[in-house]
């Protein structure tokens, strides 16, 4: 099981924000990950994004999407976790808007381990109980905390 807390960060955990396209919320992820990727600049952030969102959507479904991208300067897959206040349009494969976006940037060579994580991810967020509380969940603090304590509960099963 993949170990989100090793990926994730407080300041990349973002609670009840507030965008209303597909566009908007890719830039504003891409913004959290330049914080924690400072040599690497927004837009190739957002580039590499929309590079793998033209591929075709990586709306999951359920309200789910997990956005990805390869970029050559990454050492360390980093995950950034937005859920938003209000559905977004983002052609996902059941046709739902998207609320919960886990968007995962990972090394341009590491692509096998890039899939374990995509598939631990999806794993995780197909549990009912957590989405709900993560959709709830009021602080961005509050909202990594919930993140931490499934994502250990996982990986000690």
């Amino acid at each position: 099981m993949t170990n989100l807390t090793a990926m994730l960060t407080e300041n990349c955990t973002k609670s009840a924000v507030l965008f209303n396209s597909k566009k908007r919320i890719l830039e504003y992820i891409a913004e959290l990950a330049h914080q924690r990727l400072p040599d690497i600049s927004e837009y190739s952030i957002l580039e590499a994004l929309m590079t793998r969102e033209k591929l075709g959507s990586t709306g999951i479904g359920g309200g789910i999407a997990i956005p990805h991208g390869k970029l050559k300067t990454v050492t360390q897959p980093v995950l950034v976790f937005v859920v938003s206040k209000e559905t977004i349009p983002f052609d996902a494969i059941d046709n739902q808007p998207v609320d919960i976006f886990c968007a995962i940037l990972i090394p341009e060579d590491q692509c096998q381990a890039h899939l374990s994580t995509l598939a631990g991810i999806a794993k995780l967020l197909s549990q009912k109980e957590l989405t709900k509380k993560i959709r709830h969940a009021e602080t961005n603090q509050q909202l990594y905390q919930l993140l931490v304590d499934y994502s250990s509960m996982e990986t000690a099963k």
